[in-house]
């Protein structure tokens, strides 16, 4: 922010604490007119300025269901606990005013860093630019290229669920996803069918494309079983999703695994591992997205890490029931 209004960080200070004797009206206007383009109320970005570690570290999300930040925020604590830091939860609700409070009182509050969670793994805007203090993206990237992330590979997950259809000498292999418009949706699509091509097999039938929900399972697994194409093996967009492909493949008569093997991602054990019968999911490692994310956080706060490093964490196949049967 200092650097920003064209002054130092001392001069900035004594300006938002109003010294009139020591700074000029008009560098004082400047540097509020700055804090107010930024977002902070002058007081905020005032005790924000300091040099001292407070030990607390903010985690921003607009997760709502936690399916993603909880375990990313567990990561991220296991991280911290040996340095004794604390981490304050927000839940952003996907609302930039909400967001932008939460900002606000993260800065007044003198966290020594941010961790900001995005509830599916396309690209968001910065914040970076915002706070007066370093941040690190988990699970989705930031749009900005100097932007500390930690995300996942949804290509390699469909690299890894095909992968292992083919190893169990499945061929008729469909896929059902959720919202096209989810990068996740597009790029797992591209993992499975890249795997399939080095097999000179392709899918048996186009991807259906939908919502990320129960219900979408249910319809688009009757649309597929019900048409001409031959179907050994089927790879739900997510475990939600999954749950429904189960539901309608099992009322239409088929064995899971024996006719029908069934896969899935996220590994969500809710949903997961009380399934009947229990799902083969990708697990994208959510707390060690929130280890890595702490640990880079933290040479952050040393500047020991260079600006736009970026970690990819590598997601790996939790094989039960589904796929392979008891």
């Amino acid at each position: 922010m200092a650097a920003t209004a064209g002054v130092s960080p001392s001069t900035a200070s004594k300006a938002l604490n109003g010294r009139r004797g020591q700074v000029s009206e008009a560098t004082q206007a400047r540097v509020r007119h700055v804090a107010e383009d930024l977002g902070f109320t002058p007081n905020a970005l005032a005790q924000a300025m300091h040099t001292t570690r407070t030990g607390t570290v903010g985690l921003i999300t607009d997760d709502l269901e936690g399916r993603f930040s909880l375990p990313i925020l567990m990561g991220a604590e296991d991280t911290f606990g040996a340095d004794r830091t604390s981490v304050f939860l927000c839940d952003g609700r996907g609302d930039p005013i909400r967001e932008s409070h939460h900002l606000r009182a993260l800065v007044s509050r003198q966290v020594d860093g941010l961790i900001v969670v995005g509830a599916r793994p396309d690209t968001r805007p910065s914040v970076s630019h915002r706070v007066p203090m370093p941040v690190v993206y988990a699970y989705a990237a930031s749009e900005d290229d100097n932007d500390h992330c930690v995300t996942t590979d949804n290509v390699r997950a469909g690299e890894l669920v095909a992968e292992h259809m083919l190893a169990l000498g499945r061929r008729n292999i469909a896929h059902i996803s959720g919202d096209p418009a989810y990068s996740a949706a597009q790029e797992r699509v591209e993992g499975i069918t890249s795997v399939l091509a080095e097999h000179n097999l392709n899918l048996t039938a186009r991807p259906l494309f939908g919502s990320w929900t129960e219900t979408w399972g249910r319809a688009a697994a009757r649309v597929l079983m019900e048409g001409d194409h031959p179907v050994d093996a089927i790879i739900g967009g997510s475990d939600r999703i999954t749950r429904g492909i189960i539901e309608t493949v099992k009322a239409m008569g088929y064995r899971i695994p024996e006719d029908i093997a069934v896969a899935s991602f996220d590994n969500w054990d809710p949903l997961v591992s009380g399934g009947q019968p229990p799902v083969t999911s990708v697990d994208f490692r959510f707390k060690e997205i929130g280890r890595r994310a702490a640990r880079l956080l933290s040479l952050a706060l040393d500047s020991a890490v260079p600006e736009g490093s970026r970690e990819v964490v590598e997601p790996q196949l939790v094989i039960r029931e589904s796929s392979v049967g008891l």
